[in-house]
């Protein structure tokens, strides 16, 4: 192959090198675009007169998108809960709701943990809230370290999966499918993860119940009427937000857009009635979010810069021939993807991953062919996207807990109590990212699992 026709391997094995500097991520991506597109325009391969797609594409399916304008309310909505209180109040309800049960209070953080990413899905806030407020608890309670950080790292990420999420509104964006599928398509592989870390948790504690001490009887409501004031005040809340957020959806009643309005909304409301809100708390929580939206909206247009010249310098062409060349089949090709996806994991963030990877497959999974196996689903639409889109949500649940650059376990480790070392962390995660990769397993081998409700509901 002549150098112009590995321009865009150069672009690749660039970007790998750079993103190890610590460089900004929205920096990199669109100098490399950038960089290779003055390349490819004194090669000839690229002229640059095309270019001028570059500001259409960035205003018009990036700054102008409805579809994008539900991230920044999802964050206010998550910043807004982690301020609130009402995470503290749903954790003590549930120790006391789980507390003859064995491993009750791990059982807890990972059914909070659920119910909150059905809240929320900024996952460093959901990461950093849950060892604030459960790791010192369990640690009080004389439960093992690795049980402990492993429970809180993986329940926390969770929010990444179950809608609302913001990488499901990114992806549905990337993949050009629509967001409402992708989220009613996520809720039962997410709520498959959480089953089996509660049953991993329930069996490990009952083999080994020195691993996770009972609560004691006299924490909690001391009578009936105490007990209905607790669950009133501490389970119905963030239970109803949810039912606003996404039954919203799911009827009809609201675009994902519209709801996340909804969610922001009831966020408020709901620290207004824990006498949480104030003016520095609404100020704090919107600077943050503004930040936070502004780091992905800037990693947006880095990312649009770099597939759009990379596949001007024929980097799909390129993959299809390697494709056709390998000759491994469609299952193949996305086993290959979906390992490729794990071992980034170790490396870079999810945001990184899927601004590189599915602008790139996406359509070459669009044109793979999987037999009877996805047959009986077709009525959602592009049933291999939807369902490929899932995978990779699910696959990406691992670079939050992996090595060397998980990012929830530096969360984790930044807020965590003295005498947790990393160690401690690192153990934990291996048995709940092994679990992860048995519900991506599943999610694969039984694509009902992703396509079954979304036949249901649409």
């Amino acid at each position: 192959m002549t150098f112009v026709e590995l321009l865009p391997v150069f672009m690749f094995v660039a970007l790998g090198l750079l993103l190890f500097t610590g460089f900004p991520v929205a920096f990199t991506l669109g100098g490399i675009g950038l960089a290779f597109a003055v390349v490819g325009d004194l090669t000839g391969a690229l002229n640059w007169a095309r270019m001028n797609v570059l500001p259409n594409r960035i205003f018009g399916q990036t700054m102008e998108n409805p579809v994008l304008v539900a991230i920044p309310m999802f964050i206010f909505m998550g910043t807004m809960l982690e301020k609130s209180g009402v995470a503290k109040d749903l954790l003590h309800c549930l120790q006391v709701l789980t507390r003859r049960i064995p491993g009750g209070l791990a059982l807890s953080v990972t059914l909070m943990g659920t119910i909150m990413a059905a809240t929320t899905g900024i996952i460093g806030a959901s990461v950093v809230m849950m060892t604030l407020l459960a790791l010192p608890v369990m640690l009080e309670r004389n439960y093992n370290l690795p049980l402990a950080t492993g429970t809180i790292a993986a329940s926390g990420t969770l929010g990444i999966l179950i809608p609302p999420s913001i990488m499901l509104v990114i992806m549905s964006d990337l993949m050009s499918i629509p967001v409402g599928t992708v989220f009613i398509a996520a809720i039962v592989p997410g709520l498959l993860l959480s089953a089996l870390y509660c049953i991993y948790i329930l069996v490990l504690c009952k083999l080994k119940p020195e691993l996770a001490p009972p609560l004691p009887e006299d924490i909690g409501p001391q009578d009936r009427g105490e007990f209905w004031v607790m669950i009133v005040r501490s389970f119905v809340p963030p239970v109803i937000l949810i039912a606003l957020v996404l039954g919203s959806i799911f009827l009809g009643f609201a675009t994902p857009t519209e709801a996340a309005g909804v969610g922001a909304v009831g966020a408020t409301l709901l620290a207004l009635f824990n006498r949480q809100l104030s003016r520095a708390v609404l100020t704090d929580v919107s600077y943050r979010s503004a930040l936070t939206t502004a780091m992905l909206f800037g990693i947006f247009l880095g990312a649009t810069c770099f597939s759009l010249v990379f596949r001007t310098l024929g980097g799909d062409h390129l993959i299809d021939s390697f494709i056709a060349w390998a000759g491994v089949g469609s299952w193949g090709i996305l086993f290959v993807l979906m390992g490729m996806i794990f071992f980034l994991g170790f490396f870079f963030d999810w945001i990184e991953i899927t601004l590189i990877v599915l602008p790139v497959f996406g359509p070459i999974v669009s044109r793979l062919d999987f037999g009877m196996h996805l047959a009986g689903f077709e009525s959602v639409g592009e049933v291999a996207l939807i369902w490929f889109t899932i995978l990779v949500s699910t696959n990406l649940q691992t670079s939050f807990l992996t090595p060397p650059f998980g990012f929830a376990l530096f969360y984790m480790k930044g807020v965590a109590p003295e005498g947790v070392t990393i160690q401690h962390i690192y153990k934990g995660i291996v048995p709940f990212v092994l679990l992860q990769l048995i519900g991506l397993a599943l999610c694969m081998i039984f694509p009902g699992i992703v396509l079954w409700l979304p036949t249901v509901l649409l």
